[in-house]
């Protein structure tokens, strides 16, 4: 593509107080040579934009560059079709961060250089934006004729919630359910929990209107007995096999599979579960009120008027079922006792618990239950023997009054947590080189981002809900399965339009591999978060454009740089770094490169700049799609071309990870340790790269952070590769 550059200064933002904007249109004009070059009084307004698109029409300008506010800001008014579009961030990056007197007291620069280092700092910036526009081309779709069907497995409340969802938004379900009925877990209810006040009256489950509704919608189509055999393909093009045989196409994923109780096998024998019959787990206390339509004793059928339920419940050899729990143990322990004392008021129940949990309107369901007579016992459950008037002698602590428990008990009632059904066995049968099934968060659970995106697996295209995500109660797993019903559609949509997906939503590139290259040495393929490679029988990657969500961790990955984007490669990056005016070593001014993660780092710069918080003018800042996608070159470029430190900015990682591409800052960590080790062999201190963990919510210390890089830094003599 044969660039023909528009530079337009975004008057609307202050730039003039700060800036000498002539230095900006000379760096445009006389080193990049821009066709056009105007200071415009709003680029956002409509008068803005009628005037760059008549710029364009007169002068065939294929390249817009923007220097105003932030590329997260005013997105959608400054997009010219059939334009690469680049915007630089001055507003928040130069003006709003960089006050005079915070530069020349707190970071001892020169009072006398000061307007001039924020005025370099801007012109770097220019440079670098305009390097990336004119490395950038306009990406080609990967558009896919996906068809318009769901498959939904899973027939439980959050299945069938799913599918519905999916047929009323006009698509295709196709429900598959491994069981002969549909309703799962929750055709064993007795009774589901209230919705709204007052909370005497327990309604029905909604299983059975459910089930009815699914039976009978045209968009539907149910398959019960039946199983997933293999899923191929990609988004937009899955391959589908059932276990009894049938066969078609699907352009998303839900998985609704469901829970499994904890292993009561673990239990602790303290509790005599299995021993004594009187003792039972919460499912066991629901079906048998269920059956007989009340409460009563296993062991010989009498009245019930004394219940301990147990909802912090031990196990053998340090298991923890808490991870399983949620707040569901809370809510269905409330449920049950208002089983009891709905059938006899004067009956009292009573709740061994750590702390209860009843978010929301369920505390409104726990009020009402203690003011009907719950008792309340904070502590363990220390054992179960047999009384002398009821079946049942228990002792116990109450840990907040410190006082020893004894009591008698017509009935126990422990609480068990709920286990993804794909902890232990396989449902999708993914034909992916990664493996057969989804990957899984440290319990089992298929979840990729949680706090950005729920819904989300590892897995492009195939979205979890309801109880396979996280414990939750009927209610929830119905609303959870409408958000996933909502991104499966979504997700056709998208691939429709061969744009990606999240979290680059509306992102048309994709990686394109030069194969003459590729020596098959298969990184792409292993490091790719999201199985977006498969291989062929030499090794050779196969990319599957529309499982891909455009990070670029594959492009980092690659030794040999065959990886790119049209609008994002390793020699743009590299060029951007070199196109940095780096003052020599007398001048006493240390360039620091700031490599940050667009999505957390970078919203925290911008979020720390409208908090006018300051940082050093001697730093640069360059966004990335992920820390992940660094390559080790671009290291070795900012080295040689003198730069002083280089900050790399990445999303939190490990067990309880926030990177929005998964394992993308872990693998930055990874690169950048080998790259200490080459920088001591080299006698350069490995203390000039520094790896910092940023979540969206550190925007006020993290220009503390860079500030004190800096310092260090500066601490250091030159780097010796200046000039």
């Amino acid at each position: 593509m044969d660039h023909k550059v528009g530079f337009y200064i975004d008057g609307g933002c202050g730039l003039d107080e700060r800036l000498e904007l002539s230095r900006l249109e000379k760096v445009a004009t006389s080193e990049y040579k821009a066709v056009v070059c105007k200071q415009l009084a709003n680029a956002c307004s409509p008068e803005g934009q009628d005037e760059i698109g008549k710029d364009i029409a007169e002068n065939d300008l294929n390249t817009i560059v923007i220097a105003g506010v932030s590329a997260r800001h005013a997105c959608p008014y400054l997009d010219f079709p059939e334009c690469v579009v680049e915007r630089v961030n001055l507003r928040e990056q130069v003006v709003w961060t960089h006050d005079p007197e915070f530069l020349v007291e707190e970071m001892e620069e020169d009072e006398d250089e000061v307007e001039e280092n924020i005025n370099m700092m801007a012109e770097d910036y220019v440079r670098m934006g305009i390097v990336r526009a004119t490395m950038s081309d306009l990406p080609e779709a990967h558009k896919i004729a996906s068809p318009r069907r769901v498959l939904v497995i899973g027939g439980g409340v959050s299945g069938m919630s799913a599918a519905l969802n999916v047929a009323k938004a006009g698509f295709e379900a196709v429900l598959v359910e491994k069981q002969d009925v549909l309703g799962g877990w929750a055709t064993k209810l007795f009774r589901d929990l209230p919705k709204q006040a007052p909370f005497e009256n327990l309604p029905e489950p909604p299983i059975g209107g459910m089930v009815e509704e699914v039976n009978g919608h045209a968009n539907i189509t149910v398959y019960t007995g039946c199983e997933v055999s293999s899923v191929a393909g990609a988004p937009g093009e899955f391959a589908v096999e059932l276990s009894n045989g049938e066969k078609f196409d699907a352009g998303s994923i839900i998985l609704a599979v469901g829970w499994k109780p904890f292993d009561t096998a673990k239990l602790d024998p303290k509790y005599k579960y299995g021993e004594n019959p009187n003792v039972v787990t919460s499912l066991e206390l629901e079906a048998m009120i269920k059956e007989k339509g009340k409460l009563v004793r296993p062991s010989d059928g009498g009245d019930v008027s004394t219940v301990a339920f147990v909802t912090n419940v031990d196990f053998t050899d340090d298991v923890d079922q808490s991870p399983y729990l949620a707040n569901v143990h809370s809510i269905v322990a409330l449920k049950q006792a208002h089983y009891l004392l709905e059938q006899a008021p004067e009956a009292t129940p009573y709740l061994f618990h750590d702390h209860v949990k009843a978010a929301g309107l369920y505390e409104d369901l726990y009020r009402y239950i203690q003011d009907e007579g719950l008792v309340l016992v904070r502590g363990p459950l220390s054992g179960v023997d047999e009384g002398a008037e009821k079946p049942l002698y228990l002792q116990g602590e109450d840990t907040l009054l410190g006082t020893p428990v004894e009591m008698e008990a017509d009935l126990v009632v422990l609480s068990l947590g709920m286990v993804p059904v794909t902890q232990d066995e396989e449902v999708l049968h993914l034909q992916y080189r990664q493996g057969p099934e989804l990957p899984e968060l440290a319990y089992g659970y298929p979840n990729s981002h949680f706090i950005c995106f729920p819904y989300e697996t590892r897995r492009t295209g195939i979205y979890a809900c309801g109880t396979v995500r996280e414990p939750m109660e009927v209610g929830r797993a119905i609303d959870d399965a409408a958000g996933a019903a909502l991104k499966a559609v979504q997700a056709i949509e998208l691939v429709t339009q061969g744009a990606g997906l999240h979290p680059r939503v509306g992102d048309f590139s994709f990686p394109e591999i030069n194969f003459q290259r590729c020596t098959q040495c298969k990184r792409c393929t292993e490091e790719c978060p999201f199985g977006a490679y498969d291989e062929d029988e030499k090794g050779t990657p196969k990319p599957n454009p529309s499982r891909c969500r455009r990070c670029g961790v594959c492009m980092g990955a690659c030794p040999e740089r065959v990886i790119s984007f049209k609008n994002y490669s390793v020699g743009m990056i590299g060029n951007m770094i070199k196109s940095l005016e780096v003052p020599d070593e007398f001048e006493e001014k240390p360039r620091i490169l700031v490599l940050a993660c667009e999505n957390d780092a970078m919203p925290a710069l911008d979020m720390a700049a409208v908090n006018r918080l300051n940082y050093s003018s001697y730093v640069r800042v360059i966004s990335l799609r992920c820390l992940g996608s660094i390559n080790l070159v671009w290291v070795a470029d900012a080295l040689a071309k003198g730069i002083d430190g280089i900050m790399l900015l990445g999303c939190k990682h490990g067990d309880d990870y926030q990177c929005h591409f998964i394992k993308g800052s872990e693998l930055a960590n990874t690169r950048m340790e080998k790259v200490s080790e080459t920088l001591d062999r080299l006698m350069l201190e490995s203390e000039r790269i520094r790896v910092d963990e940023v979540s969206i919510t550190d925007y006020k210390d993290l220009p503390g952070r860079i500030n004190a890089f800096v310092s260090d830094i500066c601490e250091l003599d030159p780097n010796p590769y200046k000039e």
